[in-house]
């Protein structure tokens, strides 16, 4: 079966990652969107509602959604996947991209990564953005699935 594992930290789901994982859903058997946990990062949402909100968003049942911590080459190897599949949006994540595919054939030979633009439609989407300007009340209703815009307003009403 040909696995693929999606990493990021997906805090929270865009419009942009949906398109990566249903597209790669045409070209991998199964594929595990891997909800990064870093310990020195406060995301806006917790790893759990981060996990619930993609599986919200994708209910296919040959996409599984699971966090790690750590190195992503090691949490490949302990589930047995040898192919990455990172998304990029524009040449500026080229570069850092590069650095982090050669690093992880390095530490990792057998592991390797492929590269998925994101759609047209999305190129300008972060995460990062998208949870600023939803901060000031901006309308991002467009941006990610009809569930994370929901869990946005309910998160910023409370602030």
């Amino acid at each position: 079966m040909r696995t693929a594992i999606y990493p990021g930290s997906f805090d929270p789901l865009t419009n942009g990652h949906l398109s990566i994982i249903q597209r790669a859903l045409q070209m991998f058997d199964r594929v595990i969107v891997a909800v990064a946990v870093n310990p020195k990062k406060v995301p806006l949402f917790t790893e759990e509602e981060r996990k619930d909100l993609i599986r919200q968003a994708c209910p296919d049942p040959r996409m599984e959604v699971d966090a790690f911590q750590g190195l992503l080459v090691e949490y490949a190897k302990a589930r047995g996947v040898n192919v990455l599949l990172r998304g990029l949006r524009a040449v500026s994540d080229f570069e850092y991209e590069f650095q982090l595919a050669n690093m992880n054939r390095k530490l990792a030979p057998g592991i390797e990564t492929v590269f998925m633009m994101t759609g047209e439609d999305y190129f300008y989407v972060s995460s990062q953005l998208v949870r600023e300007v939803a901060s000031f009340g901006g309308d991002v209703q467009a941006l990610v699935p009809p569930n994370v815009w929901k869990a946005l307003g309910a998160k910023y009403a409370k602030k």
